[in-house]
C-alpha cells in the first residue's frame, strides 16, 4: 500500500479519540479545493519516498497505550488494492479503524464492513448527486462514479456501521439552492457542511505546474 506519511497523534481527526493519522498516495478525483496536492497529483507523488507498512505497524504498536484508534486518509484510500490487508493487520493488533473515503468504490467499503475492518466511515458528499455538478467539482468526467457514491451512500444507511456524510462548500459552486438541496436529501442521515480553507490546493498547484516541470 502507498502509505504518504503519518501523523503520530491527533486530537481532532477523529472526535473523541486520539488517534494516529495515515495518509495514503493517490486520488481518482481532482477536486481543485483539494488541500493535499501531493497526495493526488501523479507529478508529486514520486517526491517523496513510501512509508512502509511495517515502519507504521511499529510505530502503532509501540503506542498502543497510548493511542484510541487509527485513522486512514488520503488521497483516496479504497484505490489502494490491498487496504482491507492492512487494515486487517491493524485491527488485529487492537486498533479502532476510522475511514475517510470519496465514496467511489462500494465493493471495498461493503467488504470491510462485511469483515467488521472499520468502526467509522466519513464520506465525501462533493454536492447534489447530479453527473453535471458533481464533475464540475470532481475535476474529472463523474460518469459512473456518481452511481458508486450513490451505492456507498445507501450501504452506510443499512446501518452496519457509524458513519458521518460531509460536504465542503465552495463558495462559487455551492449555491444557496445547492445548499438546501444537500441538506433535504441527507437530512436523516449524520450529515455535516464544512466550511471551506484557502491555501495551497490542487488549483494553485496546476497553476504553477508549468514552471516546475
Amino acid at each position: 500500500m502507498r502509505i504518504a506519511s503519518l501523523q503520530k497523534q491527533s486530537f481532532i481527526d477523529w472526535e473523541g479519540k486520539t488517534a494516529a493519522v495515515i495518509f495514503t498516495k493517490g486520488c481518482n478525483f481532482r477536486c481543485g479545493y483539494c488541500h493535499n496536492p501531493s497526495l493526488v497529483l501523479p507529478h508529486l507523488l514520486d517526491r517523496t519516498p513510501d512509508l512502509s507498512e511495517k515502519e507504521i505497524m511499529g510505530y502503532l504498536l509501540s503506542r498502543k497505550n497510548w493511542l484510541d484508534g487509527v485513522v486512514i486518509t488520503g488521497g483516496e484510500p479504497t484505490i489502494q488494492p490491498d487496504l482491507p490487508t492492512f487494515m486487517a493487520a491493524v485491527k488485529e493488533a487492537g486498533f479502532a479503524i476510522k475511514l475517510d473515503t470519496n465514496g467511489t468504490n462500494p465493493d471495498m467499503l461493503n467488504e470491510l464492513i462485511k469483515n467488521k475492518l472499520t468502526d467509522y466511515i466519513a464520506m465525501d458528499i462533493k454536492t447534489v448527486l447530479e453527473e453535471d455538478k458533481y464533475s464540475e467539482i470532481i475535476g474529472v468526467q463523474a460518469g459512473n462514479l456518481i452511481n458508486r457514491v450513490a451505492a456507498s451512500v445507501e450501504l452506510l444507511r443499512k446501518g452496519a456501521v457509524n458513519y458521518q456524510l460531509r460536504t465542503t462548500l465552495i463558495p462559487t459552486m455551492h449555491t444557496p439552492e445547492i445548499k438546501n438541496r444537500l441538506v433535504k436529501e441527507f437530512k436523516s442521515d449524520n450529515y455535516v457542511l464544512q466550511e471551506f480553507r484557502s491555501g495551497v490546493t490542487i488549483e494553485t498547484e496546476l497553476s504553477h505546474k508549468s514552471f516546475e516541470i
